[in-house]
């Protein structure tokens, strides 16, 4: 057994929000893949558990990891682990995850995750490093995420968008996912050295 498979025995690999109809809603990496290979992995939930019957086992082995995944009305929230790891903790931990969304948006559902993916990335770093489950009280989760959210209007200026200054830390992918350009909020002026 290598020291790489061992780090990686401890917490999730990935994880994957993805609507009935297939459209992913919200997916981070924790382990490293290549873009061809979180196409693959992505491609494979798709086709092994949009198809399930609803009375059919949770947990799908597929090669070097397990996709352990929970239905919430339209929406599937599946988890990529390593074989070792014990898969009723991983249910117990996406229920916590469910909990603590439906804590922020007063009942979440899929619109919260097209139009709100910066919070649920914010909820879901609160709990996750790496991976691993550090903070499992929802209420700590939830005034960690308030006080970050006064600090940065504290820090506006009026009539600016306060969303935008959160975005500066989301990829591409997700501001694309937000209907923002990427980029866009950049301060403008001055030139960059080479």
């Amino acid at each position: 057994m290598s020291s790489d498979i061992g780090s990686a025995a401890c917490g999730w690999n990935f994880i994957v929000l993805m609507s009935r109809q297939g459209k992913i809603r919200l997916s981070e990496f924790f382990s490293s893949y290549s873009d061809s290979e979180k196409r693959r992995i992505l491609r494979d939930i798709t086709a092994e558990v949009l198809p399930r019957q609803p009375k059919m086992c949770n947990i799908i082995e597929k090669g070097e990891f397990k996709f352990v995944y929970r239905r919430y009305a339209s929406l599937y929230f599946v988890v990529g682990v390593p074989l070792g790891l014990n898969e009723l903790i991983v249910l117990e931990q996406i229920h916590l995850f469910v909990e603590a969304l439906d804590g922020y948006f007063n009942s979440v559902c899929e619109l919260d995750l097209v139009f709100s993916l910066h919070k649920s990335l914010m909820i879901l770093f609160e709990m996750f490093i790496g991976g691993m489950l550090c903070e499992s009280n929802k209420r700590e989760v939830l005034r960690s995420i308030m006080e970050a959210e006064e600090l940065v209007e504290e820090q506006g200026r009026p009539g600016e968008d306060i969303g935008s200054q959160l975005d500066d830390g989301l990829s591409y992918q997700e501001q694309f996912q937000l209907g923002r350009k990427p980029g866009r909020n950049r301060p403008s002026g001055g030139s960059r050295g080479i």
